[in-house]
């Protein structure tokens, strides 16, 4: 719970500051893409789709598929264009959720047909100038809650998007 807790101010914390940034700083500039949609590996393959509700908030979708399951993702992502130096490049930091399936093979192994928890994203995320594609590199860590509960680190990779 003490993980939980700490998780929850940190993420408070974090959206306290990009406000502020937002209200005192003239350089963020926000997204240059309003959606994408591509991959994302390792740790599976990841259908990934990223929609900007404003110019510095995204929500994310992630339907993944590895050799134990598969996998559904929903992230809220705060986006900070602080590089000043380099157009497209922002870090991100949100919370999220997930919901997991086993094969039938893992889930008598893990006692579990099914888990569910809440995730949290950290990562870099570069739009291209000219060409309309979004890279973003990312850690995803996840604390499931129902199913086989415990926290898991190995989440997250490198995406590439169709931007439009």
């Amino acid at each position: 719970m003490k993980k939980l807790t700490g998780f929850a101010v940190l993420l408070f914390a974090l959206s306290q500051l990009h406000a502020q940034s937002n209200d005192t700083t003239a350089t963020v500039t926000g997204s240059s893409y309003k959606q994408a949609i591509g991959l994302k590996f390792p740790g599976g393959l990841s259908i990934t789709y990223k929609k900007f509700v404003t110019d510095t908030h995204s929500i994310e979708g992630q339907l993944t598929e590895w050799n134990k399951g598969f996998r559904v993702a929903g992230l809220y992502e705060f986006n900070f264009y602080t590089f000043k130096d380099v157009d497209g490049l922002a870090w991100f930091v949100g919370p999220g959720a997930h919901i997991g399936f086993w094969k039938e093979q893992y889930s008598k192994d893990y006692n579990s047909k099914a888990d569910v928890g809440i995730d949290g994203i950290i990562g870099l995320d570069y739009k291209f100038k000219e060409i309309p594609i979004n890279v973003s590199v990312d850690w995803e860590p996840a604390v499931t809650l129902i199913g086989t509960a415990g926290f898991t680190p190995a989440y997250g990779g490198l995406a590439v998007r169709y931007t439009f």
